[in-house]
């Protein structure tokens, strides 16, 4: 999805792992009011296809292969990045290797060179064995409750959350709407999210956004994204675990401040 002027300084919005580009609503629609913002479905996720090849594409290696594509289709030849979790990896990885010189700011939300193992295995548990519904109500109330560190949202927020990411399945029941076998990169990868020599290799200005109970960035590694590498701002986002929704005006400011120069 796209939101804004397309002659505008593009911003590319990346969602989280079990998550779609419609997460970025809130952000995208006060990012528009001076940028070109592009919010994309990963392979496996939301409205994109799902891998006929799993193993090999569900990992950042290939997620990256992707926003290359994606970025040189629409011609971009410099932009900013914003990441939720899994969107920051990929955003990190980029700016490293193939976009190197053209990501011009990085945004990572709730995400680092490296990941908790118990935040990981809680991912693992739920993501690969999604609950299915016989109601989108029950739905619902399942992500308000596998979500809520994501801190505060409205009944209409979260009403939209659903409606966006639920997924029909043969015999009628609700589903979370992405591909499943996406899990194996945890598998099959299992150092995928293991970069701090990427980490270490940038220059670019980086802000970090940490949800101040994350489970999945550790206070330790913030304070190690802080002192090495692109030694990043890293703000400590109250009333937030893994990762803040990027829904209210204070996240809002922090985020165009930052793209700002600021």
């Amino acid at each position: 999805m796209a939101w804004g002027d397309p002659t505008a300084e593009p911003v590319i919005a990346w969602h989280g792992l079990a998550r779609t580009g419609r997460d970025m609503d809130e952000l995208a629609a006060q990012l528009a009011r001076r940028h070109f913002v592009i919010c994309p479905d990963t392979i496996g996720r939301g409205l994109s296809q799902w891998s006929p090849d799993p193993d090999n594409e569900y990992c950042l290696a290939f997620y990256v292969k992707l926003a290359v594509a994606l970025v040189d289709q629409l011609g971009l030849k410099t932009f900013h990045w914003v990441g939720t979790s899994m969107g920051g990896a990929i955003g990190l990885l980029a700016a490293a290797t193939s976009l190197r010189g053209r990501i011009q700011r990085l945004v990572l939300n709730d995400i680092g060179p490296e990941l908790a193992d118990a935040a990981v295995q809680r991912i693992r548990s739920y993501a690969g064995n999604p609950s299915a519904f016989d109601t989108v109500g029950e739905l619902e109330q399942y992500f308000r409750q596998i979500y809520q560190p994501y801190g505060w949202m409205s009944d209409a927020q979260w009403r939209r959350l659903t409606e966006t990411s639920a997924r029909r399945l043969p015999d009628g029941r609700v589903t979370p709407h992405y591909d499943p076998a996406m899990v194996r990169q945890f598998f099959v990868h299992p150092d995928d999210y293991k970069r701090w020599a990427e980490w270490d290799s940038l220059s670019l200005p980086v802000l970090c956004l940490r949800g101040e109970s994350s489970d999945l960035l550790l206070p330790e590694t913030a304070d190690a994204m802080r002192a090495r590498g692109p030694r990043a701002v890293v703000v400590t986002v109250p009333g937030c675990g893994h990762a803040p929704a990027l829904n209210v005006p204070a996240h809002f400011a922090v985020v165009e401040r930052f793209l700002e120069g600021g």
